[in-house]
């Protein structure tokens, strides 16, 4: 949201001699979200009746209270900047919010010079109305008038931005009506771990089998006041122990999802990714994660950022099958993979250029199915459409791309925390092709990533219970 002035306009007042009764100024804004929500931000009002829409159809005099605030701001803001203008002194006003405003509504706000009084005092009417031309503001206004002629350039305001993180409600949305996966927890020996499953539990996501030490972690739960009631358990008395169970039941088909907890990432691929007694099935495992970028208008999946250190030819196809398999599930709009490389054009030099030609070949065969696959590709010509119409114009993937096939672990996970870190981007990841998905965890997640993430093996461990994945290897 740009609240910029033209630094080229000049601001010039009306001095009160200069102000005569009958004096009009008006000013037309559009409602939007960003505007509710700056405001909301700004007055400290988070009032569901202004922030809400659907609670403020149902109290609609109340939505005239909260979006009618906004409508006053205009009204300070044509006596700061056009009537009488800079200098002005705002001393009172008198309002009332005659209909509601809504969002989308366009308001054209009205000021009139009504009564000139001595010691510089100005009365103003005021009148806002809707698109339809009803009023949806009716008032006055007093202030007291500049005497000296001014006259400058407009200030030049910072440019403000809302940082929005809501495509994972919607992505979550879409699953509601799901059956709770039984979910092995993998030793959720620290406080952060417990709150992280409950929180996923109490959304109806997952049914959690605690996995560790009994004894320990009650006691842990008692002193974070952390209600475990309900929870299965399995007792185990190390991590690696506990991964062992893990995996076990769900070879067993115990669980239908592997929750991480205390335990090194490494150690529990480790024991997934074993080929005797792991979870391995006819395709390559990989990781997935999901990315909601605030300035981005779609969500992003990227992959392999855990699992895949350096994958073969063969690996690639099956990372990238799996990612569109994934976006299929959650609904993503049109599924498009961009194979990255470091070279705008084919080069032979780069691993990752080659790789990205044949993977396009096996898309063209029909090896990998279910979305567009274009490569190599610039990660900027991927997601910026005035970029790909430059460097791609003939791609129907550049410019579009929702899934991003990064060359190796160490160019995804660098993205990743780029990502987070620079972009503040909602991240949520889940462990592909196994025979049940496994949920890696952060201690430095949001309660709305955690839940993504749970939801995602959820869909996942219903889809695998409809479908059944290949044999197991």
């Amino acid at each position: 949201m740009n609240l910029s002035p033209n630094p080229h306009t000049l601001l010039e007042n009306r001095t009160y001699d200069e102000l005569q009764v009958g004096d009009t100024a008006s000013l037309t804004r559009t409602l939007t979200k960003d505007d509710i929500d700056a405001f909301a931000i700004l007055s400290g009002d988070v009032n569901p009746a202004h922030l809400d829409d659907a609670y403020a159809a149902e109290t609609p005099f109340q939505k005239v209270i909260g979006h009618g605030m906004w409508g006053g701001t205009l009204i300070s803001t044509i006596l700061g900047t056009q009537l009488p203008g800079p200098g002005t002194i705002y001393v009172g006003q008198t309002l009332r919010f005659v209909r509601p405003v809504y969002l989308g509504d366009i308001i054209t706000v009205t000021l009139t010079v009504k009564e000139k009084r001595p010691k510089n005092m100005v009365l103003l009417d005021c009148v806002c109305s809707n698109q339809h031309g009803k009023p949806v503001i009716l008032g006055e206004a007093e202030i007291m008038a500049p005497t000296t002629k001014v006259s400058r350039p407009q200030a030049a305001l910072p440019e403000l931005g809302l940082m929005r993180h809501e495509r994972f409600e919607r992505l979550v949305s879409r699953i509601e009506g799901d059956e709770p996966v039984r979910t092995a927890v993998v030793n959720p020996d620290t406080a952060e771990n417990l709150v992280a499953m409950m929180e996923c539990a109490r959304a109806g996501l997952i049914k959690p089998i605690v996995i560790g030490p009994r004894a320990h972690i009650g006691k842990l739960a008692d002193e974070a006041q952390i209600d475990l009631a309900g929870c299965e358990w399995r007792d185990a008395p190390t991590a690696v122990k506990a991964a062992h169970v893990a995996v076990e039941m769900a070879r067993a088909k115990e669980v239908g999802a592997i929750m991480q907890g205390a335990i090194p990432v490494h150690i529990l691929l480790h024991l997934v990714l074993r080929h005797a007694g792991g979870l391995r099935t006819a395709r390559r495992m990989s990781h997935a994660y999901v990315v909601d970028v605030p300035t981005c208008e779609h969500p992003l999946m990227i992959t392999d950022a855990e699992v895949n250190v350096s994958p073969s030819l063969e690996d690639k196809r099956d990372i990238v099958q799996n990612a569109i398999d994934l976006a299929n599930l959650l609904h993503f709009d049109n599924p498009s993979v961009a194979i990255l490389s470091a070279a705008e054009e084919f080069n032979s030099n780069l691993a990752s250029s080659a790789d990205a030609a044949v993977l396009c070949k096996m898309y063209e065969r029909e090896h990998i199915t279910g979305a567009l696959v274009d490569g190599p590709m610039t990660f900027d010509a991927a997601i910026r459409p005035e970029v790909a119409a430059r460097k791609y114009p003939n791609s129907h993937v550049a410019g579009r791309a929702n899934i991003l096939m990064v060359p190796n672990l160490e160019a995804a996970n660098m993205l990743i925390k780029q990502m987070a870190h620079l972009a503040h981007a909602d991240i949520a990841g889940i462990v592909l092709g196994a025979q049940v998905p496994v949920i890696l965890t952060n201690p430095n997640e949001s309660t709305r990533t955690r839940l993504a993430s749970a939801a995602f093996a959820q869909l996942l461990a219903n889809a695998n219970k409809r479908h059944p994945q290949a044999p197991a290897l």
